[in-house]
């Protein structure tokens, strides 16, 4: 099954104009910021080959990234920080993000679907969808926008701390990140509240 813009036709229909998908990539990782993406496509907008970005290879997700990006009426990407994960927990962090997203979106919403079942502490009207990415093409299209940039954010940051393998892993609790953070303890970007099993 491949996400289609059915829900968002059915919020039309119900009078909501403008309907952005929001989606969030890095609520697992044991550092770095969670990324949030919203988008808001035109009417009958079909990108092929769009789908939940957690199904296409990062390639597929980079060249997807560009048509979404120029396709999208409006489309905003935000982020929050690991130091505000560790302030508050992962879970008000993504809605954090996702509400940012929203906000920064040079057209504003009537109305937005998140992914995920919860949206405590958005304030645009909304509905949430469990696996969201999978059934609305704007969320699969605001989570291919997540995804990449929190990437191209962990590229980045293995510049400035080459010792980790941010690169390959992007983060993630895989056995070399473990390997290394027992190595090196962590760096400033690490998530504390993610890290009190090492």
């Amino acid at each position: 099954m491949r996400p289609d813009d059915s829900l968002e036709q059915a919020a039309r229909k119900r009078g909501y104009a403008l309907v952005c998908g929001c989606d969030e990539a890095g609520a697992g990782p044991l550092m770095g910021p969670v990324c949030a993406g919203a988008v808001i496509l035109p009417e009958g907008c079909d990108i092929p080959g769009l789908d939940d970005s957690k199904k296409l290879t990062e390639k597929k997700r980079e060249a997807l990234y560009g048509v979404i990006t120029e396709r999208a009426i409006a489309w905003a990407v935000a982020s929050v920080s690991a130091a505000q994960i560790d302030a508050t927990d992962i879970l008000s962090a993504r809605i954090k993000a996702m509400e940012l997203a929203i906000e920064a979106l040079s057209l504003s919403p009537d109305y937005a679907l998140i992914d995920g079942n919860r949206s405590q502490g958005i304030t645009t009207p909304n509905q949430t969808v469990v696996k969201g990415a999978s059934k609305s093409a704007s969320i699969a299209a605001a989570s291919i926008l997540a995804k990449v940039c929190r990437d191209r954010h962990m590229v980045e940051m293995d510049r400035q701390y080459p010792q980790y393998g941010f690169a390959q892993h992007k983060g993630y609790p895989t056995k070399l990140h473990y390997e290394r953070l027992r190595q090196y303890g962590p760096c400033p970007i690490h998530r504390k509240t993610f890290l009190t099993k090492l």
